[in-house]
């Protein structure tokens, strides 16, 4: 590994693993990364967040240059990774941006989710209210094929553990971090990510087109985009 690359270490959202990345694995590998896709435990009802940071500080070992990239609830797990192991950048994508001592299930009403969810479907003339259609909330801009894929496979059953307990950081850790929202997204909409990003960080978020799974839709651009972070940082 040149002083130019990065061990890039990719965090898949709830109910998830590690195939979500599996598009963006080999964008990164060819701009001269190494990357690890990590598997959450998040269908072990004993695994709360400090066992999803455990699993991932064990993944990364001895390993430096590392950068932590979270998508959507792995907003909550990065910062705890980063309190246990040298991380040079943490990058959240579409993510959950967590306040000290809330729990992940306690985000959702803190940060006014369903109601900016709810507002921006009316918007587009999407129905609200009862059970919603996975495919037209998360999968509406990802290519047919993937998305076959994706249903086929199944979703990871999701324990509702981690969703319990509060954060525990008393404050956000002294790593470099970057928010990268997608503009489309139906799940976290850009206006409200861009308030709860300035709230909670202080930083104005970066964007991109698409909805909440970049990576299963953009994967060339949102390679790009980790490695320009990385770049520069690295200056």
């Amino acid at each position: 590994m040149t002083t130019a690359s990065a061990t890039f270490v990719l965090l898949p959202g709830a109910g998830s693993d590690s195939w979500y990345w599996h598009r963006v694995v080999p964008e990164l590998r060819n701009r001269g990364h190494e990357v690890l896709a990590v598997d959450l435990p998040c269908d072990d009802d004993a695994a709360g967040l400090a066992e999803y940071a455990a699993t991932v500080v064990s993944v990364i070992g001895e390993r430096r240059q590392v950068v932590l990239v979270a998508q959507s609830m792995a907003g909550f797990t990065a910062p705890l990774v980063c309190e246990q192991v040298p991380v040079e950048l943490m990058i959240l994508v579409a993510a959950m941006t967590p306040a000290p001592g809330e729990s992940p299930g306690e985000w959702w009403e803190a940060t006014g989710q369903p109601e900016a969810a709810r507002a921006k479907a009316e918007r587009e003339g999407r129905p609200v209210g009862g059970e919603p259609d996975l495919k037209e909330l998360f999968f509406h801009d990802v290519p047919d094929d993937v998305v076959a894929e994706a249903f086929a496979r199944g979703e990871k059953e999701q324990s509702g553990t981690p969703f319990a307990k509060p954060w525990p950081l008393a404050a956000w850790p002294d790593v470099p971090t970057r928010f990268l929202l997608c503009r489309d997204d139906r799940l976290f909409p850009a206006e409200f990510q861009r308030r709860v990003v300035r709230d909670r960080l202080g930083i104005v978020p970066d964007e991109m087109d698409g909805g909440h799974l970049p990576a299963l839709a953009r994967p060339v651009e949102l390679a790009e985009r980790l490695h320009g972070y990385w770049v520069a940082l690295r200056g």
